[in-house]
């Protein structure tokens, strides 16, 4: 883990609907994880307890009324990509619910992570990534608390790592090359996850705190938070609430991941914001800890 010093910050983006408004924020220090979590961590703590993951679990009947009782099987997102230019409305399009995956098979049942000890664990829920957390001693970071540790002290960038996207012609980042979803030409080296410490480490010595997988964080998810949010040490709305899934417990996500473009899901972008449900993965889904001193 590495220190983060404390300290106040502009919190948000203008430019995304969510993340406004901007505002002051004071954030004590804190140790941060220098990577996410990776699959040999996470398998040590599933060895030590036996714990069982959410998408290892059948999905319940009650939940989906409307579903085959026989395709409520254990199962989490994987993204699929097309092979042709399709409409970026509909994420439908390169989704697909997997049977079979989860952390160990990250893409579906024949998938494996045998020979990648060092990649980011992703198919973990919030709920996981919690539980994983408490047995560590640790706990998930708050939204400003990951915020301050990735903008390192800096003035206010388009990115956290500068202005450019690209900058000396170096991708600082794993993210998405190419047109979006069909076809990544890979610029950067990956077409999915990165082993942890594959690009250059912030001025903090944090690691892939922009792209390469989502990382959850502790707050509940309201797209109206930062009009009632706290300025000091601020941990969030007490209960969530998104429009677009009124029903749904969400807690925030950031710093994107290696879908993520200049095309679609721009949210590596400095003070962005995403969600999830709080017992759903994906395999560009992770997390990282922090303690307090």
């Amino acid at each position: 883990m590495v220190w983060i010093p404390g300290g106040t910050f502009e919190m948000g983006s203008d430019e995304f609907e969510d993340s406004k408004p901007v505002h002051s924020v004071t954030v004590n220090g804190f140790w941060m994880d220098e990577h996410e979590v990776t699959n040999a961590q996470f398998a040590e703590f599933v060895k030590a307890t036996g714990y069982i993951t959410d998408a290892e679990k059948p999905l319940k009947p009650e939940d989906y009324p409307d579903v085959d009782p026989e395709k409520l099987k254990p199962g989490s997102a994987v993204f699929t990509p097309p092979t042709h230019p399709v409409s970026l409305d509909n994420p439908m399009l390169w989704w697909e619910y997997a049977y079979g995956a989860n952390w160990k098979h990250p893409l579906g049942a024949t998938s494996t992570i045998e020979g990648k000890d060092n990649e980011p664990v992703v198919q973990v829920s919030y709920n996981d990534a919690q539980a994983y957390a408490s047995w560590a001693g640790k706990r998930l970071p708050t939204e400003a608390e990951w915020e301050i540790a990735a903008r390192q002290g800096k003035p206010a960038t388009i990115y956290y790592w500068g202005d450019s996207l690209k900058p000396k012609g170096q991708w600082p980042a794993n993210i998405f090359q190419g047109d979006f979803p069909w076809q990544n030409t890979a610029e950067d080296g990956f077409t999915g996850v990165a082993p942890v410490k594959s690009f250059p480490p912030n001025a903090y010595g944090l690691y892939d705190m922009e792209g390469n997988v989502w990382e959850w964080c502790a707050d509940f998810y309201r797209p109206d938070s930062y009009t009632k949010n706290a300025e000091i040490n601020p941990k969030g709305p007490s209960s969530s609430f998104d429009p677009e899934e009124p029903g749904a417990v969400k807690r925030v996500q950031r710093g994107g991941s290696f879908l993520c473009s200049d095309q679609y899901c721009i949210r590596y972008k400095a003070g962005s914001r995403g969600k999830g449900e709080v017992s759903s993965g994906g395999n560009n889904l992770g997390f990282r800890c922090v303690k307090d001193k």
